[in-house]
């Protein structure tokens, strides 16, 4: 058992320490001098004994002595720090870090750089100096506590901002067909020749291989959080470009490969609070925005959305969402989008945990034949075992979408699209907090008129945060 004197002997004996020092000091009629280690000491311990004021001094005069005391400079910082005087203590923590030069003098000047930036409520500044300091801990202890730092931080900062970036060797980044002929407009066919006929399909009509470059930002500004609800707002940003194969250039010489490229902003409200006796939260969000392809504009749009989750027994989930989405077309035609979902999470044995999704939606358009009805489902499932070390997901898709008028078939367009995807999260490589990603996807569109029959097979490299 340890004895309570045991947990408090310390403390006393270093106040006594210090005490006794200044008294000495106080009462003596000759200056008391010090080496710079007995000052740097007594630094320390009045840090400690939360004695700022004397820890600032201390740490000035060794300053004075040496600017480049890296444990003075330390000291000056956290002892500014506590008594408010904010860019003193980011310079000295600066300072620090510069003359740092091992994994520990790093991880020590990381954390306390990050002390003084989240004091001063520049919180996003502190969380990219706790990464620095995940980066050099030099113990697995020390980067749990710098993590756990963040986390706190985080939690306390109106701002969260989440960058993705991947890039994927796709073949077929246009979504082009994987036919090589379809058939002309059957009325068109019918008054010019009396029967269906058959065309070459060539150029970007076809399915062309390249690479995707895509980069997303998020940034949410909570602007006002009560103990059950939270309000944001939300900036969105989706690029995405391209470079052709050679074998897609052999196929259509005339494209380019900014012919594809994409672009989407968007702005929006968010509120989200926690309900039904703490089990649930519900989400609540509407948001406007423009989207540009080939460096053309291509349509407005605005969206709304309500969410509700429910926590059950043993960890099992239901999610339940229902959108809306008014689409003012500039290349396009005007849309509007009905979309609902459902979905439960279920964990299985070994902490295996399977995710399904049910989705229905159902458009209209001021073109008929850009109105249609779709179902679809979706499974994953999340491995508690490692695969090659990684985390392992695996993912089903299946979606049967049916427009009822086609200009190119009587009966109108029917489409059934799988997919299959699997992802690893590589949890052992660390760079500054964030994991590289592998995730390989393929999927087939089966659809009644040959233009829209499509394969896609893909390999996406990108980073996530840790944590």
């Amino acid at each position: 058992m340890v004895r309570p004197w045991g947990k408090i002997r310390r403390p006393i004996a270093a106040l006594a320490l210090l005490t006794g020092l200044l008294s000495s000091m106080a009462g003596a009629e000759a200056p008391v001098k010090l080496s710079p280690d007995e000052l740097r000491a007594t630094a320390v311990q009045a840090l400690r004994i939360g004695a700022p004021e004397q820890a600032y001094s201390y740490a000035q005069a060794l300053l004075q002595r040496d600017p480049a005391d890296r444990q003075a400079l330390l000291v000056h910082s956290r002892a500014a720090r506590t008594l408010g005087r904010f860019d003193e203590a980011r310079s000295s923590a600066q300072q620090a870090w510069r003359l740092s030069e091992t994994d520990e003098q790093k991880f020590a000047s990381s954390m306390v750089m990050a002390q003084a930036l989240a004091s001063d409520e520049r919180r996003t500044l502190a969380q990219w100096w706790l990464r620095r300091a995940v980066e050099h801990a030099p113990s697995e202890e020390l980067s749990r506590i710098a993590v756990r730092d963040f986390r706190y931080v985080r939690a306390r900062n109106p701002w969260l901002t989440r960058l993705s970036f991947a890039i994927t060797p796709d073949s077929n980044i246009n979504n082009g067909s994987s036919q090589r002929s379809s058939f002309l407009n059957y009325k068109l066919s019918e008054v010019l020749y009396g029967q269906p006929v058959e065309y070459q399909l060539g150029g970007s009509a076809r399915a062309l291989s390249g690479i995707e470059y895509a980069l997303g930002v998020t940034t949410r500004y909570r602007f006002r959080e009560l103990p059950t609800r939270a309000h944001d707002l939300i900036l969105s940003v989706d690029l995405r470009a391209y470079s052709l194969s050679s074998e897609a250039k052999a196929i259509a010489p005339t494209a380019s490969a900014s012919d594809f490229s994409f672009a989407s902003y968007t702005l929006g409200y968010g509120q989200r609070g926690i309900n039904l006796d703490r089990r649930g939260e519900y989400r609540f969000f509407v948001d406007v925005g423009q989207s540009w392809y080939g460096g053309n504009e291509y349509a407005r749009f605005a969206r709304f959305s309500l969410g509700q989750s429910y926590k059950l027994a043993r960890g099992r989930q239901i999610n339940a969402r229902i959108a809306t989405e008014r689409q003012w077309g500039v290349t396009r035609s005007d849309q509007d989008t009905v979309r609902a979902d459902l979905s439960y999470t279920l964990p299985l044995s070994g902490g295996t945990v399977l995710w399904t999704n049910l989705t229905g939606a159902v458009a209209t358009s001021d073109v008929a034949a850009d109105e249609f009805d779709e179902i679809a489902l979706r499974a994953q499932i999340t491995f508690a075992k490692p695969v090659f070390g990684a985390t392992a997901q695996l993912g089903l898709w299946a979606r049967s979408r049916d427009y009822d008028v086609s200009p190119h078939d009587r009966n109108g367009r029917q489409e059934d699209k799988y997919e299959a995807d699997f992802t690893l999260i590589f949890n052992k490589i660390d760079y500054y907090g964030f994991n590289p990603t592998m995730r390989i996807s393929a999927s087939r569109t089966e659809s009644n008129i040959a233009l829209y029959d499509a394969r896609r097979f893909g390999v996406n490299f990108g980073i996530q945060s840790a944590f």
